[in-house]
């Protein structure tokens, strides 16, 4: 059956349904597209033989849309949707957004803070003691006791906030199909400790041996060296191959992370995009003029997972892992001929990535031996020498999708690594991203210029993006092209001091660059950025990090990367002054702004110009006037 799955009580009706094995409860309306984890999920579990009901933003403050379906037979799985909830309701200054991409009409307030924690004791309330398990980026990043950025303070497991039974961390596949498996066959959830890809509570006196153990909640509470000792610990157990349980004490109880779940291969990942994915919004949300979400990724596909470039401030390592999966070339030309078909399809294939777009193997072969090392980056700050590059498959993919009939064109949008590009001996792939897969903009990450900041990220030096900006406006020139590189930039990333910044402002102006918007800083739960920003120590070497968390300290940072917006001026004048570089302000060529006399003096001018203009303009109309 190619449909939907039941949104309510009388979609399960039409099926012939009198119960639901699963109710899958979500932060986001239902897109049933696979770019979206909890359209994945339910069709893994609907693909293993399992009666799945979709719950799409309930109403928290009611019961009715949680009874509505009944009490499932065997449990419910709950998720925030595609991104953290806090994350969606608010920016980083903590201000309310206007909209949500993830809601029919972009529409505010569809979901609640903390939507894990409010579902879950929603259904603790109704249904007692019945099987809850938490999946998705809320609840897989905050699986360990955590900084809230929120609350700026530090949370326990949301196991515990929470009161679910389970947690499924990261992609999640075959725990899902494996809990649901057991269930059915009867087994308490409350046994279920031994699967892969899960984290569960029990007494400290049950627990097991083996494997690390991090410091406790109340350790990590009262000391920000412990904290940061225990991020370390967690993100380095996270290879598949290699990591360990996890242990952390909270009170009387253990949380007990199992060792991660094996990544699916590649036939397993084809088999997960081939399921029958409707590929859209729930026709429901029409009147409302569809969910935002989805323009972006309709038309996308998705060809790998994982990223071994694990960027400090990125949850992807802590999530999906470093371990690169890659589907075949046969499912990705099948999926794309899909797109074909499609009513709303204009022959434009909006992406072929992932999390890394030209990623398509592990970084080296000694993975599949030893897993990834342990405390290192495969690119940062240089290129490991084992590094093997070779985008050639990934190449072949291009051309092949981008010669099918109907097909007029594919643009890579997801991101690029250039580092990576580099290494490659061969410039084929390069070349051929240039002249076809590029849409007039190619948006890449530097994030910053300083070599200290840089480090405090995991990314490479500025000296890589130097030489591939160069060598890509060489090859878009060589092929008649007028094309850009926009580079995302990052204010206030520990580590980055008020001359850090000075310096990534001078870096703009020398690259001609006028950004638009800029990027401060979100300390979001997981990720080693997040500890630096909280504790201002590396986790890596317990040295300390210098951070601003000074709103206005953080303000002059940011407007510096905009130095050229007249708006700004007078910060960027302050900031200049504080950071003792004077010699930046003045009518030099090489200054960011003209000095406070002659800024004056240009303003009067353009004043006087404007003045003019407009009384030209009156006397024009006047004459007009009478004339008719």
């Amino acid at each position: 059956m190619t449909d939907f799955l039941p949104i309510n009580k009388a979609d399960m009706q039409k099926r012939g349904w009198d119960e639901v094995d699963f109710v899958y409860v979500s932060g986001d309306a239902y897109v049933d597209h696979p770019s979206f984890g909890p359209a994945i999920i339910t069709r893994v579990l609907e693909n293993a033989g399992y009666k799945v009901a979709f719950l799409a933003q309930p109403d928290w403050k009611s019961d009715r849309d949680f009874t509505q379906f009944g009490k499932p037979r065997l449990g419910f799985f709950v998720s925030a949707g595609n991104i953290d909830s806090m994350v969606a309701h608010y920016t980083v200054a903590k201000k309310r957004r206007t909209s949500d991409a993830y809601t029919p009409g972009g529409k505010m307030g569809k979901r609640p803070d903390r939507a894990v924690t409010v579902y879950c004791q929603k259904i603790r309330e109704l249904y007692g003691d019945i099987p809850i398990i938490i999946g998705g980026l809320e609840a897989s990043l905050r699986r360990f006791a955590h900084y809230d950025y929120w609350d700026d303070a530090i949370h326990p497991s949301i196991l515990i906030s929470s009161g679910a039974d389970l947690i499924s961390y990261g992609m999640g596949e075959k725990q899902t199909v494996e809990i649901a498996d057991r269930l059915a066959k009867g087994e308490s959830i409350h046994d279920m400790h031994d699967i892969k890809g899960t984290c569960y509570l029990v007494d400290v006196r049950e627990t097991p041996y083996g494997g690390a153990e991090c410091p406790s909640f109340e350790n990590v509470c009262q000391s920000k060296r412990e904290y940061a000792i225990s991020v370390r610990i967690q993100q380095d157990e996270q290879d598949f191959f290699r990591g360990k349980k996890v242990k952390q004490k909270h009170g009387k109880l253990m949380l007990v992370q199992n060792e991660p779940m094996d990544p699916l291969t590649t036939p397993e990942l084809d088999a997960v995009y081939e399921l029958p994915f409707m590929r859209t919004y729930h026709p429901s949300y029409e009147k409302d003029g569809g969910v935002p979400g989805i323009q972006e990724v309709e038309f996308s596909i998705t060809h790998v997972r994982g990223c071994f470039g694990a960027c400090n401030f990125c949850s992807l390592a802590f999530h999906q892992g470093r371990y690169i999966t890659s589907r075949s070339k046969e499912s990705i030309v099948k999926e794309a001929k899909k797109l074909t078909t499609l009513p709303n399809f204009k022959g434009y294939i909006h992406d072929i990535g992932g999390p890394t777009a030209n990623f398509r193997f592990p970084s080296c072969q000694g993975q599949e031996k030893r897993g990834l090392c342990k405390g290192k980056k495969c690119l940062a700050p240089k290129p490991c020498p084992n590094l093997v590059a070779d985008e050639s498959e990934y190449l072949d993919i291009l051309r092949t999708v981008r010669n099918l009939p109907g097909v007029k064109k594919v643009f890579v949008r997801s991101g690029i690594r250039f580092d990576y590009m580099l290494e490659d001996k061969s410039e084929e792939f390069f070349k051929e991203l240039v002249q076809y897969h590029v849409s007039g903009q190619l948006k890449v990450a530097p994030e910053h210029c300083s070599a200290a900041v840089l480090d405090k990220m995991g990314k490479p030096h500025i000296e890589a993006y130097i030489k591939f900006a160069k060598r890509y406006f060489e090859l878009s020139k060589s092929v008649g092209k007028e094309q850009y590189v926009v580079p995302y930039l990052m204010s206030s990333h520990p580590g980055s001091t008020l001359s850090d910044a000075v310096d990534l402002a001078l870096f703009i102006k020398q690259q001609g660059l006028h950004p638009e918007q800029v990027q401060d800083f979100y300390p979001t739960p997981g990720t080693i950025s997040t500890a630096m920003f909280y504790t201002e120590l590396d986790p890596y070497t317990l040295e300390p990090v210098y951070v601003a968390k000074d709103p206005h300290d953080k303000a002059m940072q940011r407007a510096l990367m905009r130095y050229f917006d007249p708006k700004n001026r007078a910060i960027v004048e302050e900031a200049l002054k504080k950071a003792h570089r004077t010699d930046l302000i003045g009518s030099s060529p090489d200054c960011l702004i003209k000095g406070t006399a002659n800024y004056q003096a240009e303003n009067r001018r353009r004043q006087n110009e404007k003045n003019r203009k407009t009384q030209g303009g009156m006397r024009y109309g006047k004459t007009q006037k009478k004339r008719h």
